[in-house]
This record gives C-alpha cells, sequence and structure tokens, in this order.
C-alpha cells in the first residue's frame, strides 16, 4: 500500500511539478525576450512619461504594447502582477517530488550498493547539503564580485568553477541518475533563492519607495535584473538534469562527471545564443552565431564520445582443443582452476536460467503481482519475462536505466548475460 501511495504522489507532484515549471520558465523566457527587443518610444507622451523602452507585439489575435520606465512609473496602478508564485511553486513541488523519489529510499537511489561509501541518513544530509552550501556560495561570489565594474565576467567563471566541482564530487558520491538530478536541483534551488532573496525584496523596496514618494535607489533593480540574468542561463542546464535520468547510458558512463558539465555548458552556450538574437535583430549585438556553434559542437562531440563501442573479437584457433581444466584464448592454452558451478553460474549463455537470479534480486522487487507492478510489467512466469523481452533488451542492455534510480545495482556481466539471452530469442526455460 505505501508503493501505491509513494507512486500516486510522484504522479501528482511531477504533474504539478512540470506545469508550474513551464509557467516559471515561460516568464522568465518572455521577459528576457523582451528587455532585449525593447525600442525607443517614439510617442511624445510616452516620453514625457519616463518610458525607456516599448514592443507592439501581435499574439492571439490582438495587439500587445508593453512599455519598461526607466525608474518609477508616474503612478503605481492599482492592480500590479508580481512574478514568484511561478517560482515559489515549482521549488517546493520540486523538492516534494525529491523527497518521496528519492530521500524516502534513499538506501536505493542515493547509496550506491556497488560501493556504500555512506548510510542512508548521511546520504540525505549530503544530498540536502548540496543545495544549501551552493547557493551560500553562489550568492556569495555574487555579492563580492557582480557589482563591480566588469564582475560579470568574473561572476560567470567562478559559477562555473562551482558548477564543475560540484558536479565532480555529485558522481562520485551518488549513483549517476541521483547525481545527475540533485546537481539540476541544486541549480534550481539557486534560480528559486535568486527570487525569494533579492528579485522579489529588492522590487518590494522599489515599490515601497514610490509609495512614500522618495527616489528609487536603482541597486535595487540592478540586483534584480542580474540574478533574473543568471537564472535564464541556469534553465537549460537544470532542464537536461532533470530529463536524463529516463537515459541510461548517460549517467552510467564512467565519466558521468564530465558528461554532466559538457553536456550543460552547450545548453548554457546555446541559450547565450537566443539571448544575444533577440538584440542583434536590432542593430544591438553582433550575430551571435559563434555561441550556438560552440553549443552544437559540444553536443556532436559528447554524441562522439558516447558512442557504443562494437564488441571486441576474440579470435580463437581452432586447431587447438583444449583439455578439460584448460581455457582456449588466442589460439594459447591457458591452464584455469576447475571449481563448482551452480545456479546462473553453470547455466548457458543466453539461457532463461542465466537472468532468472538476476531478476529474482534486483526486477520482481518492483515487477510482480506480489508487489506494485509498475507500468503494469510482471516478471513472475517465464511466459510474462519472455513477453516483454524487447522492453527489458531496451531497458537494460541499450539504456543501461534499470533497475531504476540505481542502474549501477547491474554488473556488465549481468547486463551481458540479458543481452545474450535476447539475441538467442529470448527463451523462456
Amino acid at each position: 500500500m505505501e508503493s501505491y501511495i509513494l507512486d500516486w504522489a510522484n504522479l501528482l507532484l511531477r504533474w504539478l511539478h512540470v506545469i508550474t515549471a513551464i509557467a516559471w520558465v515561460g516568464s522568465s523566457f518572455y521577459f528576457v525576450f523582451l528587455d532585449s527587443s525593447l525600442t525607443p518610444p517614439t510617442d511624445d507622451d510616452l516620453k514625457k512619461q519616463g518610458v525607456s523602452g516599448e514592443l507592439w507585439a501581435l499574439h492571439g489575435g490582438g495587439f500587445y504594447h508593453p512599455v519598461k520606465f526607466a525608474g518609477a512609473p508616474p503612478k503605481l496602478p492599482d492592480h500590479l502582477h508580481w512574478f514568484y508564485w511561478e517560482s515559489y511553486t515549482t521549488w517546493l513541488s520540486g523538492f516534494a517530488l525529491l523527497t518521496v523519489s528519492y530521500l524516502w529510499n534513499a538506501n536505493i537511489y542515493l547509496v550506491n550498493p556497488t560501493n556504500p561509501i555512506m548510510s542512508s541518513s548521511t546520504a540525505i544530509v549530503v544530498a540536502l547539503a548540496f543545495l544549501v552550501v551552493f547557493w551560500l556560495l553562489y550568492n556569495a561570489v555574487c555579492r563580492l564580485f557582480g557589482e563591480k565594474e566588469g564582475g560579470d565576467g568574473i561572476v560567470g567563471a567562478l559559477v562555473l568553477v562551482l558548477v564543475c566541482v560540484a558536479s565532480y564530487l555529485a558522481c562520485h558520491l551518488f549513483p549517476g541518475q541521483a547525481a545527475f538530478l540533485l546537481v539540476g536541483a541544486m541549480l534550481a534551488t539557486s534560480m528559486s533563492a535568486n527570487v525569494f532573496f533579492w528579485i522579489i525584496p529588492g522590487q518590494k523596496k522599489m515599490v515601497a519607495s514610490i509609495k512614500a514618494g522618495e527616489p528609487v535607489d536603482p541597486i535595487h533593480g540592478k540586483r534584480g535584473k542580474q540574478r533574473s540574468v543568471h537564472n535564464t542561463y541556469f534553465t537549460l542546464p537544470v532542464l537536461f538534469a532533470m530529463l536524463s535520468n529516463h537515459y541510461g547510458w548517460l549517467h552510467s558512463h564512467p565519466q558521468n562527471w564530465l558528461v554532466l558539465i559538457l553536456m550543460m555548458f552547450a545548453g548554457a552556450a546555446i541559450r547565450q545564443f537566443f539571448v544575444m538574437r533577440h538584440g542583434y535583430k536590432l542593430g544591438r549585438n553582433p550575430h551571435p552565431w559563434k555561441y550556438a556553434a560552440i553549443g552544437v559542437v559540444v553536443l556532436l562531440g559528447v554524441i562522439a564520445w558516447l558512442k557504443p563501442a562494437p564488441p571486441a573479437a576474440v579470435a580463437v584457433n581452432p586447431a587447438v582443443i583444449a583439455p578439460v581444466g584448460q581455457s582456449v584464448l588466442q589460439g594459447e592454452v591457458v591452464v584455469v582452476e576447475e571449481k563448482p558451478t551452480s545456479g546462473a553460474d553453470a547455466a548457458p549463455a543466453g539461457s532463461y536460467e542465466k537472468i532468472h537470479a538476476v531478476m529474482q534480486q534486483q526486477c520482481v522487487v518492483c515487477h510482480s503481482a506480489n508487489t506494485i507492478a509498475q507500468k503494469n510489467v510482471k516478471f513472475d512466469t517465464p511466459e510474462e519475462v519472455k513477453s516483454h523481452a524487447q522492453q527489458i533488451y531496451q531497458q537494460v542492455v541499450l539504456l543501461r536505466k534499470m533497475p531504476f534510480g540505481n542502474p549501477g545495482a547491474l554488473t556488465d556481466a549481468e547486463r551481458e548475460a540479458f543481452k545474450q539471452w535476447f539475441e538467442n530469442g529470448a527463451p523462456a526455460r
């Protein structure tokens, strides 16, 4: 019953998280586009009101005319919309989803059974520390260098270093799938913290100054704009990290930390292309093609790097026949120690028996009529296993995604056994 309830919680939280994330990312992208696309007002009345930029747009069968004031508007409207619920709801639903999906079962998803370097409780503390410590370090970098002349470049370089260090540590402390997700959650936490600690408080101070008839300190607008721009560059790396858990060959790679860094870097470069492209269309920026080119080249490089290696051919001299207790390898007779075999070890390659023991240990916990039968897939009988042979081959061998949340639980030899079983026609006996 607990698993059933957790499944529903996971589904509903994931649904809410995606909806609010779309709203947050959409509004963020729109305002970055808006800021980059504003043109000086042509109407004298707008100039007198202190309007610094305007945009005419056509959408949904109607014309829109947003304007931006250089400082305070002449009068505050009765209804002023604040963009913050999207950020807060996205983070809260995401953290709840992290709790349900990973922290609740930390012994499965946060601790690697092949290399258990910490306990479940310690793993939870360390995972939460990633969210908090990165924000503190990132915020300190912004405070120290962000408001200085030419400080944006320094901030960008230092944040890149922080992300690289965090990615390396996460991938060496946690299973790959959890590591990728935690790095994404770490960046998303900083994005929402930017809204909560800087953007919204700064805007509240601006509104309070206008209502009090006092001059508005421009530093609040500058800080808010800076953190908002940072958020837009974090967006694509965060989305990649969140989607990557569906592709085991990414987070199960031996250098998964480098895969994560390169993919996030490519996402940030591509986002830079779109940010600068808005200004280029108005003649403000040089053509940003180089950023898109850098991102695409990095992506293609990762694709080429991660391509599956062809199976190595073993040259065997058929003229050499090894007696009992010996093995033939590359034309040489190698004496091997005879030891008793039983169970899966004694089963011939490509047989059902070879994978049965592994499935009983790793698969039926989620795929059995006696447990939760995820996606209505059950492995209780050999016939049921055979009926899902294509799915098993795809998820275990090609995508290397299963066991879900902890693909490191299967060794390469065990995955090879599944591959041989499938290629042998997926026998049920």
